[in-house]
């Protein structure tokens, strides 16, 4: 595809430090549930500095969605993104293959990694597939979780959290290692999608091993 400027219609706080940015939709930008984006702001010094982020919307809507966490302490695209308004503008340099879904299973998220199993998860649900599918959302604090409401809709009682620095009522307490995954999976026959930052997402690889989780049965991608 060629680059694609987009201008921006909403900009919605969804946590502390997540920001929904929404998009008129170009014909000329085409994606699956779970893929992202290359994406530039469209300013001076900035529009060779791309970064990938999500689409958190549908292929069908008449518009696009990224869910986006702000990092202020890094003078990067985030920190950038944040300055920005309704109006400005940001330019769609690609789109490639993150993470799809080929099959029932679980989701295992680590805070923003959660991001390519929004569209993964709201295709599913449209279609009435949803059924037999599990999100497990791993974060350091109650306040980190993103789209908590949407997906205790969905979802119901198979969207687990579980929180690294706050023992919360309602969600677990410590990290997704194989104890917890041994209570907290369907299956070990279920495929696993596995998005997070980089030590986290080893240790899931590693604690799904342990469970006899074949290699072919987890998909993951690091969209850093």
């Amino acid at each position: 595809m060629e680059e694609t400027i987009v201008t921006i219609k909403t900009i919605e706080k969804v946590t502390h430090n997540v920001l929904r940015f929404t998009f008129d939709k170009s014909d000329e930008i085409d994606f699956i549930p779970g893929q992202a984006a290359e994406i530039a702001v469209d300013k001076d010094g900035w529009r060779d500095e791309a970064h990938p982020f999500t689409f958190t919307s549908l292929p069908s809507e008449d518009y696009l969605e990224f869910t986006i966490k702000i990092y202020p302490d890094h003078e990067g695209v985030t920190n950038e993104l944040s300055k920005l308004d309704v109006g400005d503008s940001l330019i769609i340099k690609a789109v490639f293959g993150a993470i799809n879904y080929e099959g029932k299973g679980t989701f295992i998220a680590g805070g923003a990694g959660v991001t390519p199993f929004i569209s993964i998860l709201r295709d599913l649900n449209e279609k009435g597939e949803l059924s037999g599918n599990r999100l497990i959302f791993a974060n350091s604090e109650e306040r980190d979780i993103i789209n908590r409401k949407e997906f205790e809709s969905i979802l119901g009682e198979d969207f687990l959290n579980i929180l690294s620095q706050e023992d919360v009522e309602g969600c677990a307490h410590g990290r997704v290692d194989a104890e917890y995954l041994k209570k907290s999976i369907t299956s070990p026959d279920d495929h696993f999608y596995v998005c997070g930052p980089e030590p986290m997402m080893d240790a899931v690889v590693d604690a799904l091993e342990k469970l006899n989780v074949k290699e072919s049965q987890i998909i993951q991608e690091d969209l850093d």
